[in-house]
């Protein structure tokens, strides 16, 4: 694994560490692919006390979702004229599900339980996707893709 690859798994890591209620977060590519999650079933994965308890317990549904998420948000903003999404929050009676953009273009998503603090949380994943938004460049994104490709 690569000096970079280790450096935004130890990200991660802090990440769900260090904000009480995340239950879930999965870096996802620009083009929706998984790079790198939480989850412990995950090889490129660092589930932190049960950190990994994501939506119907599937790091890949965490993933489709923020995909998702993103490409609808910025779609809005773009019919709005509203420039690029920075972040996307949605609050459900089970939970949180928060989504911002790492500076190429890929996307963090964190889902946390009903009572996370969102402050805490956002402020947190702007910390992940400044450092983050440094490293990820396209040789790691394919160093990252096919780690869990290789899992899969």
């Amino acid at each position: 694994m690569s000096e970079e690859a280790r450096s935004l798994h130890w990200l991660l890591t802090d990440l769900v560490e260090e904000v009480p209620g995340v239950r879930s977060v999965a870096v996802v590519s620009s083009d929706g692919l998984l790079l790198l999650s939480s989850a412990p079933d995950h090889p490129g994965a660092h589930g932190v006390g049960g950190a990994a308890e994501g939506p119907r317990g599937s790091t890949a549904d965490l993933a489709t979702i923020v995909a998702g998420l993103g490409s609808l948000t910025s779609g809005a903003a773009a019919l709005m004229d509203g420039g690029p999404v920075k972040q996307t929050m949605v609050a459900m009676a089970g939970g949180g599900l928060f989504v911002m953009t790492i500076s190429d273009g890929s996307l963090l998503g964190v889902h946390t339980a009903p009572d996370c603090d969102m402050g805490v949380v956002a402020y947190h994943m702007a910390l992940f996707v400044g450092r983050a938004g440094h490293v990820l460049t396209p040789e790691l994104r394919r160093e990252l893709r096919q780690s869990v490709e290789a899992a899969g």
